[in-house]
């Protein structure tokens, strides 16, 4: 196949329940610095589709057009050589009225592209898959990759509460409080089982865990360990760290075998001052007087709901400067 440019631009497609709403816009603006609700948005920055719960398909875009007589007349330009090719018009719910087209239409679409393209169609196994779409009033082509739900496999741990965060919600929560991993330390320091662990960790961010329970570290290396992944969880206080994070994800305790009462949560959120700049906190209850006790404000949040069970996803900044430890007064 002849080289094709990418343009530098990609489009997202994205699919959730109604419930999912809050936390997959709160996740696309980790991402893009921006949410839309016609599930499907155009950005510079290239992510992996699997990375999140939440996108469907990802289209690298190649070139565009007002008409799709102009992608006809681009797409008659690419020479497949001796690879295989296939040509697909996504699926899209909740698309403007605009930018919507039929079932048969879409299938004669990719017929008509199919047909302009120098090369041997195979619908079955390509070498490499198209995609077309027609968004925001212009028609777009490029290369398609589909998402793969990664999260679906890791729901069947060998250790597992009633309580811990789904694995779609906590893939979520990393990619929110880890956007971009390239040179991010992040660490939770309140683990329990390692729901939140595993998904970072599948994912290439560079986390550590931590919880004050032996039961649950132990629980928290069986799982890590059990989908293949490596990774360090710690038996320790909060209070005992000392490296320093650029993001710490604490999830409150409040299940049978590592509940916290209010005086303990905020001891929590006082204790990450000193390491963490960045923190993302997952709540059952109302903490905006707790996180800016403790030396931080809240710069996004969402609710994420599971039934009738709802948590508070608050994405924070430090504000204050920690004061020094000991050891850093004893150095001076």
């Amino acid at each position: 196949m002849k080289r094709l440019t990418p343009t530098g631009e990609f489009i997202y497609t994205y699919a959730y329940h109604q419930d999912e709403e809050e936390l997959c816009h709160l996740e696309m603006r980790a991402f893009f610095g921006k949410d839309t609700e016609e599930k499907v948005i155009k950005s510079m920055r290239g992510i992996d589709p699997s990375r999140s719960p939440f996108i469907k398909e990802r289209i690298e875009l190649l070139f565009e057009g007002a008409e799709l007589a102009d992608i006809l007349e681009q797409a008659a330009k690419v020479d497949m050589e001796s690879s295989t090719f296939k040509v697909i018009f996504p699926k899209i719910n909740g698309l403007a009225l605009a930018n919507k087209v039929d079932y048969a239409a879409k299938r004669e679409i990719e017929r008509q592209i199919g047909f302009v393209i120098t090369g041997k169609a195979d619908v079955h196994n390509p070498d490499v898959t198209f995609g077309i779409i027609l968004f925001g009033g212009r028609w777009y082509f490029g290369k398609y990759l589909q998402s793969e739900s990664v999260w679906f496999k890791h729901q069947r741990k060998p250790r597992e509460y009633s309580t811990a965060l789904s694995t779609r919600v906590a893939r979520a929560i990393a990619n929110i409080a880890v956007p971009d991993p390239a040179g991010v330390k992040a660490i939770d320091p309140c683990c329990g089982i390692g729901t939140v662990l595993v998904e970072a960790l599948s994912m290439g961010i560079d986390i550590v865990g931590r919880d004050i329970n032996p039961l649950v570290v132990d629980g928290s290396r069986e799982n890590i360990a059990h989908f293949g992944l490596s990774g360090t969880v710690d038996l320790g206080a909060i209070a005992d760290i000392r490296q320093q994070y650029d993001v710490a994800i604490i999830d409150m305790p409040y299940n049978l075998y590592t509940h916290a009462t209010p005086d303990e949560q905020q001891e929590i959120l006082k204790h990450a001052l000193p390491f963490t700049e960045k923190l993302l906190v997952v709540t059952i209850d109302p903490i905006d007087y707790m996180i800016e006790d403790a030396g931080f404000t809240v710069t996004d949040r969402c609710i994420a709901k599971k039934g009738l069970f709802l948590r508070e996803i608050l994405v924070c900044e430090r504000t204050i400067e920690p004061s020094p430890s000991v050891e850093e007064l004893q150095e001076a």
